[in-house]
């Protein structure tokens, strides 16, 4: 394999209001391998402007490891996963990794091809008994 451009790579933040909420993205975008890792920060204090009021709540912060081309599907799985109605997706092109690092997210975010199943044997044709043929003797005229 090639080594990983870190270009290539991506820090995707967003956050959740439970911790239900972040394993559900977590594990979705995990198993899915458009992320190879996502840390779950609890205990983040927002405050921000909604509809007109300042608002002041507890969340949670995802930290979510992924590839540049990868993007368009963690953003879509956070979208389809986060309750919010307008969820945080903001993503960060990663200067600098540690090629370990960086060759173990090209790993894990390969969606790997299905390995074609073998082929079944044969099942062999049976054929029926050759019947001995017909006296003409035997036959009506």
């Amino acid at each position: 394999m090639p080594p990983v451009a870190p270009r290539d790579l991506m820090v995707v933040v967003t956050s959740v209001g439970t911790e239900e909420q972040a394993l559900d993205v977590a594990h979705a975008l995990v198993r899915a391998r458009h992320a190879a890792c996502v840390n779950i920060v609890p205990n983040i204090h927002s405050v921000y402007r909604w509809k007109g009021r300042i608002c002041d709540d507890g969340e949670m912060l995802l930290i979510v490891k992924t590839r540049s081309a990868s993007f368009e599907a963690v953003r879509e799985t956070i979208h389809k996963v986060n309750t919010y109605e307008l969820p945080e997706v903001l993503a960060y092109r990663v200067d600098w990794a540690s090629p370990g690092f960086a060759e173990w997210i090209e790993k894990m975010t390969t969606v790997r091809k299905a390995a074609r199943p073998a082929p079944k044997p044969r099942a062999k044709v049976r054929k029926p008994a050759r019947r001995a043929p017909r006296s003409r003797a035997g036959q009506r005229a």
